[in-house]
């Protein structure tokens, strides 16, 4: 499965991803800079929660795509069945 991005989507995953990079960036600071402890925890809770709704966005677009695929009988050699069970499994690594 190959996954496309476009227009508004890429748009949006890719800052959300960039959201977090700053977080996470400034998590290290905190914590090098001996920051109080609630203060790290929310920004790292923030920093997981944009790669949670980056990774949600992903897979919520090759579901999408993967869907399309095999109603337009473009996946060979794949059952529906075999197909939702790969994407609930990549969906729930994600939980």
């Amino acid at each position: 499965m190959e996954l496309e991005l476009a227009g508004a989507e890429l748009k949006a995953v890719l800052n959300r991803l960039r959201r977090a990079q700053g977080q996470i960036s400034g998590v290290i600071r905190m914590i090098e800079e001996g920051r109080d402890c609630e203060e790290v925890v929310t920004q790292l809770a923030a920093a997981s929660r944009a790669l949670d709704r980056a990774g949600f966005a992903i897979i919520a677009t090759g579901l999408q795509q993967c869907l399309t695929e095999v109603e337009d009988g473009r996946r060979s050699g794949e059952s529906r069945d075999e197909m939702r069970a790969r994407l609930e499994k990549l969906f729930l690594s994600l939980a």
